[in-house]
């Protein structure tokens, strides 16, 4: 019933959204007659800020359509490479006239991005994508919001995201390089682990962001809401069905309007601060600043509904039982059949994690845990980096991204990659 009282107060505020952009405009235009009254900029600058606090916030686009490689701009196509129910996997392939650089490019690793399915959508690995674009073919995962896909494709569980995981792998060959950001460090290590132990080749690498491996060390507020809750408070009170004016109408989900409003619950001052500042930037004219702020909020008030079945399943086998780090995790293959989880099995690839020495979301050490899961991979072939002064999204997004995080990713999959290489060739 939630949900739809939600979709019934979107649709009545939202002439009244469109009303207020209309108004800024005419309050700020200098064509127009009303940009000239007293205290114009002010009302035209209130009325922005009371349209941007009451709009829907569509999915945006990656918007990538080029990245400079070797000193050289080259042009970005974005390909759907396989199309499942809940997932498309997304090829940036990239295009020149250069025929040296396009032999360059040709040789340069695969890296298959596995962006999280924890509220926002893929494109919050924007910075992420563009920045491994300049040394790697990358292919991401691009979720599909729970609420567009219809009952009639079933449920979809967290045994199904491992195996979507290993379908992509296979698809992209043994090759491939693997990042897991935030929550998909748990299936990654899981779909590695289960090819590993059946005898099928595993990526060359693994690197693991910011990931709840084990949510019991350093426990966040977002640990201890799901380990202090029990299992059937979150079915109660957080699952709703999808409303009928949706293709994926009755379905069981956990709503995106109800995770966005736990996101910005955990810093309400911030976010307070931040939309006024952003007024203050309209009223001095501060053009950049504003259309930064819009940026980053374009994309943090753009959520999409999860799947009932893979939230419950991740809230009992990450935060409430510890599954994975206690070797108790079995997941079903295609086939039905429970398979146990081993870490250990892992012999060939290559592991690097990584965390944020000021991350709010996974703990300090969360990610690290995942060397001692993996005690089958030679000490020579793992890595930990603690980032200084990062916190969650700077792992993976900004400045310390780019400067910090980006080389030490790169130069491991260059190292692994070339070991790798030097072994087929002997």
């Amino acid at each position: 019933m939630l949900y739809q009282i939600y979709e019934t107060n979107r649709a009545w505020i939202s002439p009244f959204s469109e009303f207020a952009s209309a108004a800024s405009k005419l309050y700020s235009n200098p064509l127009s007659a009303f940009a000239q009254v007293p205290q114009a900029q002010r009302v035209s600058a209130g009325f922005d800020l009371v349209h941007r606090l009451t709009k829907e916030y569509e999915k945006p686009e990656f918007g990538i359509n080029k990245v400079t490689v070797d000193g050289t701009d080259v042009v970005i196509q974005e390909q759907v490479v396989l199309a499942k129910p809940f997932c498309r996997l997304l090829r940036f392939k990239r295009f020149t006239d250069n025929a040296k650089l396009l032999g360059t490019m040709r040789d340069q690793p695969s890296v298959l991005v596995v962006a999280p399915l924890s509220g926002h959508h893929s494109t919050l690995l924007r910075d992420t994508v563009k920045t491994l674009l300049q040394d790697h073919k990358v292919y991401v995962t691009d979720w599909v919001d729970a609420r567009m896909v219809h009952v009639d494709e079933g449920a979809f569980h967290l045994d199904d995201y491992v195996n979507y995981v290993q379908e992509f792998i296979r698809a992209l060959g043994p090759d491939v390089h693997v990042i897991s950001v935030c929550q998909p460090t748990v299936p990654v290590l899981a779909a590695v682990s289960l090819m590993a132990s059946r005898g099928e080749q595993t990526p060359l690498t693994m690197t693991m962001m910011g990931g709840p491996i084990d949510a019991r060390k350093s426990p966040t507020a977002v640990n201890n809401l799901a380990m202090n809750k029990s299992f059937e408070w979150f079915e109660s009170n957080v699952i709703y069905r999808v409303p009928t004016n949706y293709p994926g109408a009755t379905r069981r989900v956990y709503p995106g309007f109800l995770q966005h409003t736990g996101f910005v619950a955990m810093n309400p001052d911030r976010h307070r601060e931040s939309h006024y500042d952003y007024f203050l930037d309209l009223l001095r004219g501060d053009d950049d600043s504003a259309e930064a702020h819009r940026v980053f909020y374009d994309e943090y008030n753009a959520v999409l509904d999860m799947p009932a079945e893979y939230y419950l399943d991740t809230i009992r086998i990450v935060f409430q039982e510890f599954s994975l780090v206690n070797g108790t995790w079995e997941v079903r293959n295609l086939k039905g059949v429970p398979e146990l989880v081993k870490p250990a099995d892992i012999k060939t690839t290559a592991l690097l994690t990584v965390e944020g020495e000021l991350d709010d979301i996974s703990g300090a050490g969360q990610t690290e845990a995942a060397h001692d899961l993996c005690s089958g991979i030679p000490a020579s072939r793992q890595k930990h980096y603690t980032v200084e002064g990062a916190g969650h999204y700077g792992i993976f997004a900004g400045r310390r991204w780019r400067e910090m995080v980006y080389p030490e990713i790169r130069d491991f999959i260059a190292a692994n990659n070339k070991s790798a290489k030097v072994r087929k060739a002997a």
